[in-house]
């Protein structure tokens, strides 16, 4: 009954963060253009996703590669179900996380207190969110891929590719991963 019940919650928490965006926008009479919930790619954001993923994914990769298997260095070999869940779950939350925190809270936060500011503030929410279901400190380090989200999501007026390279990294933590048992 409690591994109904949580997922069940972890149901409810995900419609809300996807779909609360667009109803503020609704009550609010805003335009979800303004929130980056339009969800389109221009060539030069297709570029700056690729450039993106290649400087921060290749050297992970190599620095994960050399770390031991204890520090969660090496190619993971997840089970086929553990691989479907995973990165069901990696794609998924890459589309609800961007549409909430960088389409919604970034673009609230950057109106009120400027881009600098209301970026590091959503990015800091962001990374401490990571925390509830796996409470290590490590955790914190997803402010760093949330920046780059944060500034993807901000010079391209999409959420679209934020998402993209949240889905990229997730799907690459699968067998990447240097969070051992996260």
């Amino acid at each position: 009954m409690g591994f109904i019940l949580s997922n069940l919650i972890g149901l409810v928490i995900a419609a809300f963060m996807l779909y609360f965006p667009y109803t503020w926008c609704r009550w609010k009479n805003e335009r979800e253009e303004d929130f980056g919930l339009k969800w389109f790619m221009t060539r030069k954001a297709k570029i700056e996703v690729a450039a993106a993923l290649a400087v921060t994914l290749i050297p992970l990769t190599v620095i994960v590669m050399w770390l031991p298997v204890s520090w969660g260095g090496g190619i993971k070999t997840p089970s086929l179900w553990e691989t479907v869940n995973i990165l069901g779950g990696g794609i998924a939350a890459a589309f609800i996380e961007e549409t909430f925190f960088r389409g919604w809270l970034q673009t609230l936060a950057v109106r009120k207190f400027g881009a600098f500011t209301g970026i590091i503030i959503t990015t800091a929410i962001f990374a401490s969110v990571h925390l509830i279901a796996v409470r290590k400190v490590i955790r914190l380090a997803t402010f760093f891929p949330g920046l780059i989200m944060a500034l993807l999501r901000h010079r391209n007026n999409s959420v679209m590719p934020g998402i993209i390279y949240h889905a990229v990294c997730n799907v690459w933590a699968v067998w990447f991963s240097p969070l051992p048992g996260a």
